[in-house]
């Protein structure tokens, strides 16, 4: 038969395992203590018939012992789940709890508000974004000081070797009869170098300049130009004789030469612009003469 007093008074006076006892008070540390402080009310061990509050994974549990399961101590604890709302959590709590002591009662509900509001502080951390400090220890910072060290000698290392290669194979000292112990490697990249750079300088050799005969595309461009011309004057005669109607035979036979004389001074740049390309190299003057017939006036073109 289980006796709380009894219990409480070894307990008490002489050892528990749970106690803190620390310059404020005593403490208990057993996770079913609903205050953890060490008292005769609170105490979870002294007591057949006690209730408290545990989280399972961020979810709460009432945990409820009775006297009548005393005997069965993996049955002891009765758990019932309690709902994420507080409202709902209390009144889970009052309906379980109706006949049990009002301290009780009143302890386990003052540790469901601290567990709730603690979820909630939780919840807001855990939203923040905080800096997390690291420390790296110096073991570590001298080793890999070390290591970048011997890389970089190394790497000093081969290329003074590829540069010493490079340098005998463009002097002659090895010869392609000759046997020499040396390294392949290093042997073999030069070889690459230099190939690639023979291939560079291949690229970028200009290329050449030449030149191609165009006289039908300018006999084309001669023809269109006679035709747009003629389309153009009949175009414009039609628009004269509609507004002019006592325009003479004479006016539109000066037009036909003046616009002739046009044509023919384009197609002549056109030509000289052409023999200056092909006569580059020639450094000559050539004199070109255009007469108008209307007005007999010369324009000469010196290129």
């Amino acid at each position: 038969m289980q006796h709380d007093e009894v219990i409480w008074q070894v307990i008490r006076h002489n050892h528990c395992s749970y106690m803190a006892k620390i310059a404020t008070g005593n403490f208990c540390r057993n996770p079913y203590n609903v205050t953890g402080v060490c008292n005769r009310s609170s105490c979870p061990l002294a007591n057949s018939r006690y209730a408290t509050i545990r989280d399972d994974k961020g979810v709460f549990y009432l945990y409820m012992k009775t006297i009548e399961r005393a005997h069965m101590p993996k049955d002891l604890w009765e758990r019932v789940k309690l709902p994420r709302n507080y409202e709902k959590a209390l009144e889970v709590i009052d309906k379980h709890l109706m006949y049990w002591p009002k301290l009780l009662i009143h302890k386990i509900k003052q540790r469901l508000t601290k567990m709730t509001q603690m979820r909630i502080r939780m919840r807001k951390l855990a939203l923040k974004t905080r800096e997390k400090i690291m420390t790296t220890p110096r073991k570590e910072k001298k080793r890999e000081a070390r290591r970048e060290e011997k890389a970089e000698k190394a790497a000093l290392l081969e290329k003074s070797i590829e540069k010493e290669l490079l340098e005998r194979l463009q002097k002659g000292v090895y010869q392609q009869s000759d046997i020499y112990n040396y390294p392949l490697e290093e042997y073999n990249k030069v070889l690459d170098m230099e190939k690639l750079q023979a291939a560079d300088e291949e690229d970028e050799e200009e290329p050449e300049i030449e030149y191609v005969e165009g006289y039908d595309e300018l006999e084309e461009e001669e023809d269109m130009e006679d035709f747009g011309g003629f389309a153009t004057h009949k175009s414009q005669g039609d628009y004269d004789d509609d507004e002019n109607a006592g325009s003479t035979d004479d006016e539109e036979a000066e037009a036909i030469d003046h616009s002739r004389a046009k044509r023919k001074m384009a197609v002549a740049s056109k030509r000289l612009e052409k023999n200056a390309l092909d006569s580059k190299s020639k450094k000559t003057r050539v004199l070109v003469e255009v007469e108008r017939e209307d007005a007999g006036e010369r324009q000469r073109v010196v290129q």
